[in-house]
Protein backbone atom coordinates (compact mmCIF):
# COMPACT_ATOMS: atom_id res chain seq x y z
CA UNK A 1 0.00 0.00 0.00
CA UNK A 2 1.36 3.75 -0.69
CA UNK A 3 0.67 6.14 2.05
CA UNK A 4 -0.26 10.07 0.97
CA UNK A 5 2.84 10.32 2.17
CA UNK A 6 4.99 8.40 -0.20
CA UNK A 7 2.54 9.18 -2.86
CA UNK A 8 3.06 13.18 -2.13
CA UNK A 9 7.06 12.19 -2.59
CA UNK A 10 6.26 10.62 -5.56
CA UNK A 11 4.39 13.07 -7.25
CA UNK A 12 7.05 16.09 -6.04
CA UNK A 13 9.74 13.86 -8.02
CA UNK A 14 7.77 14.05 -11.57
CA UNK A 15 7.34 17.83 -11.00
CA UNK A 16 11.88 17.79 -11.09
CA UNK A 17 12.04 18.55 -7.14
CA UNK A 18 15.40 17.14 -6.41
CA UNK A 19 15.84 19.15 -2.69
CA UNK A 20 13.48 19.48 -0.10
CA UNK A 21 14.48 21.60 3.27
CA UNK A 22 12.29 20.72 6.71
CA UNK A 23 12.99 19.55 10.27
CA UNK A 24 10.77 16.53 10.80
CA UNK A 25 8.69 16.54 13.76
CA UNK A 26 5.91 13.89 15.26
CA UNK A 27 3.32 15.88 12.84
CA UNK A 28 5.03 15.29 9.65
CA UNK A 29 6.89 12.03 10.07
CA UNK A 30 4.66 10.36 7.92
CA UNK A 31 5.97 12.47 4.93
CA UNK A 32 8.95 11.32 5.39
CA UNK A 33 7.61 8.04 5.13
CA UNK A 34 8.72 7.73 1.00
CA UNK A 35 11.79 10.03 1.64
CA UNK A 36 14.75 7.80 2.24
CA UNK A 37 14.06 5.91 -1.18
CA UNK A 38 13.56 8.85 -3.21
CA UNK A 39 15.64 11.07 -5.64
CA UNK A 40 14.86 13.81 -3.45
CA UNK A 41 17.78 14.90 -1.39
CA UNK A 42 16.70 16.91 2.43
CA UNK A 43 18.41 19.67 3.70
CA UNK A 44 17.57 20.00 7.70
CA UNK A 45 17.71 23.75 8.65
CA UNK A 46 18.31 24.89 12.53
CA UNK A 47 14.76 26.59 12.20
CA UNK A 48 11.78 26.27 10.19
CA UNK A 49 12.34 29.91 9.44
CA UNK A 50 15.81 28.72 7.65
CA UNK A 51 13.69 25.86 5.58
CA UNK A 52 11.82 28.70 4.25
CA UNK A 53 14.26 31.15 3.69
CA UNK A 54 16.60 28.18 2.02
CA UNK A 55 13.81 27.09 -0.31
CA UNK A 56 13.66 30.89 -1.42
CA UNK A 57 17.47 31.14 -2.48
CA UNK A 58 17.50 27.67 -3.88
CA UNK A 59 14.23 28.90 -6.42
CA UNK A 60 15.82 31.89 -7.25
CA UNK A 61 19.24 30.12 -8.69
CA UNK A 62 17.22 27.41 -9.93
CA UNK A 63 13.84 28.62 -11.58
CA UNK A 64 12.50 25.65 -10.12
CA UNK A 65 10.31 26.46 -7.10
CA UNK A 66 11.73 25.52 -3.43
CA UNK A 67 10.39 23.12 -1.35
CA UNK A 68 9.63 23.16 2.52
CA UNK A 69 8.09 20.78 4.63
CA UNK A 70 7.49 22.03 8.00
CA UNK A 71 5.31 20.81 11.18
CA UNK A 72 1.60 22.60 12.12
CA UNK A 73 1.57 25.79 14.83
CA UNK A 74 5.22 26.68 15.27
CA UNK A 75 6.95 25.21 12.39
CA UNK A 76 4.33 26.85 10.12
CA UNK A 77 4.71 29.77 11.99
CA UNK A 78 8.29 30.07 11.77
CA UNK A 79 8.25 29.85 8.05
CA UNK A 80 5.60 32.36 7.34
CA UNK A 81 8.26 35.37 7.48
CA UNK A 82 10.11 33.12 4.68
CA UNK A 83 7.09 32.83 2.98
CA UNK A 84 6.44 37.16 3.13
CA UNK A 85 9.74 37.70 1.39
CA UNK A 86 8.78 35.16 -1.52
CA UNK A 87 5.60 36.88 -1.69
CA UNK A 88 7.21 40.16 -2.10
CA UNK A 89 9.86 39.38 -4.41
CA UNK A 90 7.54 37.04 -6.81
CA UNK A 91 9.45 34.16 -5.47
CA UNK A 92 7.74 30.17 -6.41
CA UNK A 93 7.60 28.38 -2.76
CA UNK A 94 5.81 25.63 -1.92
CA UNK A 95 5.41 24.86 1.83
CA UNK A 96 3.93 21.63 2.74
CA UNK A 97 2.92 21.82 6.52
CA UNK A 98 0.75 19.30 8.78
CA UNK A 99 -2.60 20.24 10.71
CA UNK A 100 -3.74 18.21 13.43
CA UNK A 101 -6.74 15.38 12.70
CA UNK A 102 -9.44 16.78 10.72
CA UNK A 103 -12.42 15.91 13.37
CA UNK A 104 -10.39 18.17 15.81
CA UNK A 105 -9.88 21.32 13.73
CA UNK A 106 -11.28 24.47 14.71
CA UNK A 107 -12.42 22.99 17.98
CA UNK A 108 -9.67 24.53 20.79
CA UNK A 109 -9.07 21.38 22.39
CA UNK A 110 -5.70 21.77 23.57
CA UNK A 111 -3.88 19.39 20.86
CA UNK A 112 -0.36 19.78 20.52
CA UNK A 113 0.42 22.63 18.18
CA UNK A 114 -2.86 23.69 17.89
CA UNK A 115 -3.89 26.97 16.04
CA UNK A 116 -7.26 28.12 15.55
CA UNK A 117 -7.43 28.48 11.90
CA UNK A 118 -4.40 27.76 10.39
CA UNK A 119 -5.18 27.76 7.12
CA UNK A 120 -6.97 30.84 7.21
CA UNK A 121 -3.73 32.27 8.62
CA UNK A 122 -1.88 30.95 5.66
CA UNK A 123 -4.05 32.74 3.08
CA UNK A 124 -3.01 36.09 4.02
CA UNK A 125 0.39 35.41 2.93
CA UNK A 126 0.37 32.39 0.16
CA UNK A 127 -1.07 32.83 -3.23
CA UNK A 128 -3.49 30.32 -1.97
CA UNK A 129 -3.63 27.45 0.76
CA UNK A 130 -5.22 24.24 0.61
CA UNK A 131 -5.96 21.36 2.99
CA UNK A 132 -6.27 18.23 1.62
CA UNK A 133 -9.56 16.57 3.05
CA UNK A 134 -9.46 13.27 0.92
CA UNK A 135 -6.40 11.36 -0.26
CA UNK A 136 -7.30 11.90 -4.37
CA UNK A 137 -6.97 15.64 -3.87
CA UNK A 138 -3.36 15.79 -3.77
CA UNK A 139 -2.65 15.52 -7.46
CA UNK A 140 -5.20 17.92 -8.35
CA UNK A 141 -3.45 20.41 -5.53
CA UNK A 142 -0.25 20.25 -6.91
CA UNK A 143 -0.97 20.67 -9.88
CA UNK A 144 -2.67 23.46 -9.03
CA UNK A 145 0.73 24.77 -7.37
CA UNK A 146 2.62 24.08 -10.11
CA UNK A 147 0.55 25.88 -13.02
CA UNK A 148 0.93 29.40 -10.61
CA UNK A 149 4.08 28.51 -11.20
CA UNK A 150 4.92 28.07 -14.55
CA UNK A 151 2.70 30.63 -15.77
CA UNK A 152 1.78 33.48 -13.82
CA UNK A 153 3.46 35.82 -11.00
CA UNK A 154 4.89 33.20 -8.89
CA UNK A 155 5.10 33.04 -5.00
CA UNK A 156 4.09 30.79 -2.57
CA UNK A 157 1.50 28.37 -2.12
CA UNK A 158 0.87 26.24 1.06
CA UNK A 159 -0.58 22.63 1.56
CA UNK A 160 -1.45 21.39 4.63
CA UNK A 161 -2.25 17.62 4.90
CA UNK A 162 -4.13 16.59 8.26
CA UNK A 163 -1.65 14.08 10.64
CA UNK A 164 -4.57 11.42 9.71
CA UNK A 165 -4.29 11.81 6.15
CA UNK A 166 -1.13 11.74 5.80
CA UNK A 167 -1.15 7.77 6.60
CA UNK A 168 -4.19 7.01 4.11
CA UNK A 169 -4.08 4.64 0.92
CA UNK A 170 -3.33 6.36 -2.29
CA UNK A 171 -2.32 3.82 -5.04
CA UNK A 172 -1.84 5.01 -8.66
CA UNK A 173 -1.43 8.32 -7.85
CA UNK A 174 0.38 10.38 -11.50
CA UNK A 175 1.00 13.70 -12.21
CA UNK A 176 -2.18 15.82 -13.05
CA UNK A 177 -2.09 18.11 -15.77
CA UNK A 178 -3.53 21.69 -15.31
CA UNK A 179 -4.44 24.05 -17.59
CA UNK A 180 -1.68 27.05 -17.47
CA UNK A 181 -2.08 29.58 -20.19
CA UNK A 182 0.48 32.28 -20.33
CA UNK A 183 -0.97 35.58 -21.27
CA UNK A 184 0.09 36.69 -24.73
CA UNK A 185 -0.02 39.97 -26.39
CA UNK A 186 -2.30 40.16 -29.09
CA UNK A 187 -0.55 41.32 -32.64
CA UNK A 188 -2.50 44.46 -32.66
CA UNK A 189 -1.00 45.23 -29.48
CA UNK A 190 2.54 44.58 -30.73
CA UNK A 191 1.83 46.53 -33.90
CA UNK A 192 0.76 49.70 -31.71
CA UNK A 193 4.03 49.59 -29.29
CA UNK A 194 6.16 49.20 -32.37
CA UNK A 195 4.76 52.35 -33.44
CA UNK A 196 4.83 53.64 -30.23
CA UNK A 197 9.02 52.76 -29.86
CA UNK A 198 9.19 54.17 -33.56
CA UNK A 199 7.96 57.63 -32.51
CA UNK A 200 10.32 57.82 -29.30
CA UNK A 201 12.93 60.74 -29.55
CA UNK A 202 13.85 59.81 -26.13
CA UNK A 203 12.86 56.26 -25.10
CA UNK A 204 14.18 54.49 -22.07
CA UNK A 205 13.68 50.84 -20.43
CA UNK A 206 13.32 50.07 -16.95
CA UNK A 207 13.95 46.14 -15.65
CA UNK A 208 12.64 44.67 -12.36
CA UNK A 209 13.24 40.69 -11.32
CA UNK A 210 10.74 39.50 -13.91
CA UNK A 211 12.64 40.74 -16.99
CA UNK A 212 15.62 38.21 -15.79
CA UNK A 213 13.74 35.72 -18.25
CA UNK A 214 14.51 38.39 -20.87
CA UNK A 215 17.87 39.11 -20.57
CA UNK A 216 19.16 38.04 -23.27
CA UNK A 217 16.31 39.68 -26.27
CA UNK A 218 16.67 42.90 -24.07
CA UNK A 219 20.17 43.66 -25.19
CA UNK A 220 19.05 43.24 -28.79
CA UNK A 221 16.14 45.31 -28.14
CA UNK A 222 17.51 48.34 -25.65
CA UNK A 223 20.35 48.37 -28.83
CA UNK A 224 17.47 48.84 -31.49
CA UNK A 225 15.47 51.46 -29.29
CA UNK A 226 18.95 53.29 -28.32
CA UNK A 227 17.83 53.47 -25.18
CA UNK A 228 19.12 53.68 -21.72
CA UNK A 229 18.40 50.65 -19.68
CA UNK A 230 17.72 51.18 -15.87
CA UNK A 231 17.62 48.18 -13.75
CA UNK A 232 16.29 47.78 -10.21
CA UNK A 233 17.56 45.59 -7.66
CA UNK A 234 15.89 42.45 -9.07
CA UNK A 235 17.41 43.48 -12.67
CA UNK A 236 20.61 43.73 -11.48
CA UNK A 237 23.05 41.65 -14.08
CA UNK A 238 21.22 42.57 -17.08
CA UNK A 239 23.34 43.67 -19.65
CA UNK A 240 26.36 44.02 -17.52
CA UNK A 241 28.68 46.39 -18.28
CA UNK A 242 26.78 47.76 -21.50
CA UNK A 243 27.38 51.19 -22.16
CA UNK A 244 22.90 51.65 -22.39
CA UNK A 245 23.34 50.58 -18.83
CA UNK A 246 22.16 52.41 -15.87
CA UNK A 247 22.71 50.10 -12.93
CA UNK A 248 21.39 52.55 -10.15
CA UNK A 249 18.28 52.82 -8.32
CA UNK A 250 15.15 54.34 -9.65
CA UNK A 251 14.86 56.44 -6.35
CA UNK A 252 18.05 58.54 -7.39
CA UNK A 253 17.59 61.76 -8.62
CA UNK A 254 19.98 61.31 -11.62
CA UNK A 255 17.92 58.51 -12.35
CA UNK A 256 14.44 59.90 -12.26
CA UNK A 257 16.11 63.10 -14.15
CA UNK A 258 16.33 60.28 -16.83
CA UNK A 259 13.42 59.23 -16.76
CA UNK A 260 11.45 62.48 -17.05
CA UNK A 261 13.14 63.31 -19.59
CA UNK A 262 12.15 60.38 -21.36
CA UNK A 263 9.35 60.26 -24.06
CA UNK A 264 9.00 56.82 -23.81
CA UNK A 265 9.52 54.55 -20.69
CA UNK A 266 9.21 50.77 -20.97
CA UNK A 267 8.68 48.78 -17.43
CA UNK A 268 9.06 45.49 -18.19
CA UNK A 269 8.75 43.06 -15.30
CA UNK A 270 8.79 45.71 -12.22
CA UNK A 271 6.09 46.20 -9.57
CA UNK A 272 7.51 49.75 -9.52
CA UNK A 273 7.24 49.34 -5.70
CA UNK A 274 8.79 51.95 -3.23
CA UNK A 275 11.40 50.46 -2.31
CA UNK A 276 12.53 50.34 -5.63
CA UNK A 277 11.80 53.84 -7.03
CA UNK A 278 11.07 56.11 -3.57
CA UNK A 279 13.28 54.27 -1.02
CA UNK A 280 13.79 57.69 0.44
CA UNK A 281 10.19 58.08 1.19
CA UNK A 282 10.13 61.66 -0.51
CA UNK A 283 7.31 61.20 -3.24
CA UNK A 284 10.12 62.55 -5.45
CA UNK A 285 9.47 59.81 -8.49
CA UNK A 286 8.00 61.84 -11.89
CA UNK A 287 5.04 61.53 -13.50
CA UNK A 288 6.18 59.77 -16.81
CA UNK A 289 5.36 61.19 -20.15
CA UNK A 290 4.42 57.93 -21.41
CA UNK A 291 4.52 54.50 -19.50
CA UNK A 292 3.98 50.77 -21.51
CA UNK A 293 4.05 48.55 -18.57
CA UNK A 294 5.14 44.55 -19.24
CA UNK A 295 4.01 42.13 -17.09
CA UNK A 296 2.16 38.41 -16.79
CA UNK A 297 0.29 39.77 -13.50
CA UNK A 298 -2.59 41.88 -14.34
CA UNK A 299 -3.11 42.66 -10.79
CA UNK A 300 0.56 44.62 -10.78
CA UNK A 301 -0.43 46.17 -13.77
CA UNK A 302 -3.71 48.18 -12.24
CA UNK A 303 -1.70 49.07 -9.33
CA UNK A 304 0.13 51.51 -11.54
CA UNK A 305 -1.75 52.48 -14.47
CA UNK A 306 0.03 53.01 -17.76
CA UNK A 307 -0.97 54.51 -20.77
CA UNK A 308 -0.26 50.90 -22.48
CA UNK A 309 -0.24 48.15 -20.21
CA UNK A 310 0.52 44.85 -21.74
CA UNK A 311 -0.50 41.53 -19.30
CA UNK A 312 2.09 39.06 -21.06
CA UNK A 313 5.07 37.21 -20.74
CA UNK A 314 8.55 39.55 -20.40
CA UNK A 315 10.60 37.11 -22.67
CA UNK A 316 7.98 36.23 -25.34
CA UNK A 317 7.29 40.20 -25.60
CA UNK A 318 10.43 41.68 -25.35
CA UNK A 319 11.63 38.81 -28.40
CA UNK A 320 8.59 39.70 -30.85
CA UNK A 321 9.09 44.27 -29.97
CA UNK A 322 12.74 43.76 -30.49
CA UNK A 323 11.99 41.32 -34.19
CA UNK A 324 9.72 44.27 -35.24
CA UNK A 325 12.19 46.94 -34.95
CA UNK A 326 14.85 48.02 -37.11
CA UNK A 327 18.52 48.73 -35.89
CA UNK A 328 19.08 52.10 -34.84
CA UNK A 329 21.86 51.81 -32.07
CA UNK A 330 23.73 55.20 -31.79
CA UNK A 331 21.39 57.68 -33.43
CA UNK A 332 19.09 58.67 -30.11
CA UNK A 333 21.99 59.36 -27.94
CA UNK A 334 21.01 56.84 -25.86
CA UNK A 335 24.47 55.66 -24.71
CA UNK A 336 25.55 59.33 -24.06
CA UNK A 337 22.07 59.67 -22.11
CA UNK A 338 22.98 56.52 -20.24
CA UNK A 339 26.74 57.97 -19.12
CA UNK A 340 24.99 61.09 -18.34
CA UNK A 341 22.62 59.45 -15.76
CA UNK A 342 25.49 56.76 -14.28
CA UNK A 343 27.99 59.61 -13.86
CA UNK A 344 25.45 61.80 -12.10
CA UNK A 345 24.19 59.06 -10.47
CA UNK A 346 27.70 58.23 -8.73
CA UNK A 347 28.40 61.35 -7.90
CA UNK A 348 25.00 61.55 -6.31
CA UNK A 349 25.40 58.45 -3.44
CA UNK A 350 28.57 60.13 -2.32
CA UNK A 351 31.61 59.23 -0.87
CA UNK A 352 30.17 57.04 1.88
CA UNK A 353 28.46 54.87 -0.20
CA UNK A 354 30.91 54.90 -3.24
CA UNK A 355 33.71 53.17 -1.14
CA UNK A 356 31.04 50.45 -0.36
CA UNK A 357 30.32 49.42 -3.85
CA UNK A 358 33.78 49.60 -4.52
CA UNK A 359 34.03 46.82 -1.83
CA UNK A 360 31.42 45.21 -4.19
CA UNK A 361 33.02 45.58 -7.21
CA UNK A 362 36.13 44.59 -5.80
CA UNK A 363 34.34 41.03 -4.90
CA UNK A 364 32.71 40.65 -8.58
CA UNK A 365 36.08 40.89 -10.20
CA UNK A 366 37.88 38.66 -7.79
CA UNK A 367 35.19 36.05 -8.10
CA UNK A 368 33.71 36.80 -11.36
CA UNK A 369 29.77 35.08 -12.43
CA UNK A 370 29.39 34.58 -8.86
CA UNK A 371 26.43 34.75 -6.84
CA UNK A 372 26.42 37.21 -4.17
CA UNK A 373 23.24 36.80 -1.72
CA UNK A 374 22.55 39.49 0.78
CA UNK A 375 21.15 40.41 4.02
CA UNK A 376 19.67 43.85 4.85
CA UNK A 377 22.98 45.48 5.74
CA UNK A 378 25.29 48.57 4.63
CA UNK A 379 26.99 47.47 2.36
CA UNK A 380 23.96 45.77 0.28
CA UNK A 381 22.00 48.77 0.79
CA UNK A 382 24.69 50.66 -1.03
CA UNK A 383 24.80 47.78 -4.02
CA UNK A 384 20.42 48.51 -4.50
CA UNK A 385 21.47 52.32 -4.54
CA UNK A 386 24.57 51.45 -7.47
CA UNK A 387 26.18 48.27 -8.66
CA UNK A 388 26.36 46.54 -11.61
CA UNK A 389 26.65 42.98 -11.59
CA UNK A 390 27.98 40.36 -13.96
CA UNK A 391 25.55 37.38 -14.02
CA UNK A 392 22.31 37.62 -14.71
CA UNK A 393 19.63 36.50 -11.40
CA UNK A 394 23.00 36.32 -8.94
CA UNK A 395 22.63 39.66 -7.20
CA UNK A 396 19.56 39.61 -4.69
CA UNK A 397 18.92 40.03 -1.33
CA UNK A 398 16.48 40.65 1.50
CA UNK A 399 16.46 44.75 1.62
CA UNK A 400 13.62 45.60 -0.47
CA UNK A 401 10.49 44.59 -0.23
CA UNK A 402 9.64 42.34 2.40
CA UNK A 403 12.41 43.00 4.05
CA UNK A 404 13.47 40.26 6.63
CA UNK A 405 16.57 40.23 8.04
CA UNK A 406 18.44 36.54 8.71
CA UNK A 407 17.48 35.84 4.37
CA UNK A 408 21.23 36.05 3.77
CA UNK A 409 22.73 32.75 5.34
CA UNK A 410 20.31 30.19 4.70
CA UNK A 411 19.42 31.75 1.32
CA UNK A 412 22.95 31.54 0.22
CA UNK A 413 22.84 27.72 1.39
CA UNK A 414 19.98 27.18 -0.35
CA UNK A 415 21.05 28.98 -3.77
CA UNK A 416 24.42 27.38 -3.54
CA UNK A 417 22.55 24.23 -3.26
CA UNK A 418 20.57 25.00 -6.30
CA UNK A 419 24.24 26.07 -8.17
CA UNK A 420 26.57 23.49 -6.84
CA UNK A 421 29.04 24.62 -9.91
CA UNK A 422 28.69 28.50 -8.50
CA UNK A 423 30.73 30.53 -6.23
CA UNK A 424 28.32 31.76 -3.73
CA UNK A 425 29.01 34.71 -1.35
CA UNK A 426 26.60 35.87 1.55
CA UNK A 427 26.99 39.36 2.78
CA UNK A 428 25.34 39.68 6.45
CA UNK A 429 25.60 42.16 9.33
CA UNK A 430 26.37 41.19 12.58
CA UNK A 431 23.24 42.42 13.96
CA UNK A 432 21.41 39.86 11.14
CA UNK A 433 23.56 37.12 11.34
CA UNK A 434 22.58 36.59 14.67
CA UNK A 435 19.16 35.74 13.56
CA UNK A 436 20.44 32.61 12.23
CA UNK A 437 23.24 31.77 13.71
CA UNK A 438 22.90 28.04 13.58
CA UNK A 439 22.57 27.80 9.86
CA UNK A 440 26.53 27.42 9.84
CA UNK A 441 25.32 23.96 11.32
CA UNK A 442 23.26 23.00 8.24
CA UNK A 443 26.26 24.74 6.14
CA UNK A 444 28.71 22.19 7.45
CA UNK A 445 25.84 18.94 7.30
CA UNK A 446 25.85 20.09 3.37
CA UNK A 447 29.74 20.85 2.96
CA UNK A 448 28.02 23.76 0.92
CA UNK A 449 31.34 26.03 -0.07
CA UNK A 450 29.29 29.47 1.22
CA UNK A 451 31.41 32.17 1.71
CA UNK A 452 30.22 34.30 4.26
CA UNK A 453 31.34 37.68 4.83
CA UNK A 454 30.47 39.00 7.81
CA UNK A 455 29.83 43.10 7.85
CA UNK A 456 30.57 44.25 11.57
CA UNK A 457 29.48 47.60 12.44
CA UNK A 458 28.70 46.63 15.55
CA UNK A 459 24.61 47.24 15.88
CA UNK A 460 22.33 48.40 13.78
CA UNK A 461 24.12 51.39 12.42
CA UNK A 462 21.66 52.15 9.38
CA UNK A 463 18.88 52.62 12.55
CA UNK A 464 20.91 54.35 14.81
CA UNK A 465 22.13 56.69 11.93
CA UNK A 466 18.50 57.33 11.12
CA UNK A 467 17.59 57.99 14.23
CA UNK A 468 20.18 60.44 15.11
CA UNK A 469 19.46 62.09 11.37
CA UNK A 470 15.56 63.32 12.99
CA UNK A 471 17.03 64.47 16.41
CA UNK A 472 15.77 60.82 18.44
CA UNK A 473 18.08 59.49 20.89
CA UNK A 474 19.08 56.12 19.63
CA UNK A 475 17.64 53.41 21.66
CA UNK A 476 18.30 49.20 21.22
CA UNK A 477 20.42 49.72 17.99
CA UNK A 478 23.96 48.36 19.87
CA UNK A 479 23.00 44.78 20.67
CA UNK A 480 26.16 42.55 21.51
CA UNK A 481 27.86 40.54 19.11
CA UNK A 482 29.54 37.12 19.41
CA UNK A 483 33.04 36.87 18.58
CA UNK A 484 32.61 35.69 14.99
CA UNK A 485 35.58 33.68 14.59
CA UNK A 486 35.07 31.55 17.68
CA UNK A 487 31.55 30.74 16.47
CA UNK A 488 32.88 29.56 13.58
CA UNK A 489 35.48 27.50 15.03
CA UNK A 490 32.60 26.15 17.35
CA UNK A 491 31.03 24.76 13.72
CA UNK A 492 34.25 23.79 12.37
CA UNK A 493 34.17 26.12 9.66
CA UNK A 494 37.70 28.12 8.65
CA UNK A 495 37.01 32.00 9.22
CA UNK A 496 39.49 34.77 9.39
CA UNK A 497 39.12 38.44 10.70
CA UNK A 498 40.62 41.00 7.93
CA UNK A 499 43.09 43.37 9.49
CA UNK A 500 43.37 45.57 5.55
CA UNK A 501 41.07 45.98 3.26
CA UNK A 502 43.28 45.24 0.42
CA UNK A 503 43.72 41.68 2.02
CA UNK A 504 39.89 40.78 0.84
CA UNK A 505 40.96 39.60 -2.53
CA UNK A 506 43.33 36.36 -1.01
CA UNK A 507 40.84 36.07 1.26
CA UNK A 508 38.30 35.08 -1.05
CA UNK A 509 40.37 33.08 -3.43
CA UNK A 510 41.74 30.95 -0.41
CA UNK A 511 38.21 30.92 0.55
CA UNK A 512 37.23 29.44 -3.03
CA UNK A 513 40.41 26.96 -2.75
CA UNK A 514 38.78 25.35 0.50
CA UNK A 515 35.74 24.30 -1.28
CA UNK A 516 34.03 24.53 2.45
CA UNK A 517 32.19 26.92 4.45
CA UNK A 518 34.34 29.77 4.83
CA UNK A 519 33.77 33.16 7.13
CA UNK A 520 35.33 36.18 6.41
CA UNK A 521 34.72 39.17 9.27
CA UNK A 522 35.23 42.58 8.01
CA UNK A 523 34.74 45.97 10.46
CA UNK A 524 32.64 48.22 8.35
CA UNK A 525 35.78 50.83 9.55
CA UNK A 526 37.70 49.63 6.63
CA UNK A 527 35.87 50.52 4.40
CA UNK A 528 34.58 53.63 5.62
Amino acid sequence: MTTVGEALVHLLESYDVDTVFGIPGVHTIELYRGLADSSIRHITPRHEQGAGFMADGYARATGKPGVAFVITGPGITNTITAMGQARADSIPMLVISGVNQRDSLGKGMGFLHELPNQRAMMQTVAMFSHRVEKPDELPIVLARAFALFASRRPGPVHIEIPIDVMAMPLDGAEREEADAPIPHASAETMSELARQCLAAKRPAILVGGGAKSAAEGLKTLAEKLDAPVVSTTNGRGIMHGHPLLVPASPSLKAVRKLLADSDLVIAIGTEMGPTDYDMYADGGFPQLQRLVRIDIDAGQLDRWPAFMPIEASARETVQQLAALLPDRRNERGGEARAKVARDAAWAGVGPRIQSHVRFLNTLRDTLPDSLIVGDSTQTIYAGNLYYDHDRVGCWFNAASGFGALGFGPPAAIGAALGQPGTTTVCIVGDGGFQFVLGELGAAVDENVPVIFIVWNNHGYQEIERAMVEVDINPVGVRPSAPDYIKIADAYGVAAERLADINALPSALLKAKASKKPHLIEIDEKLVG
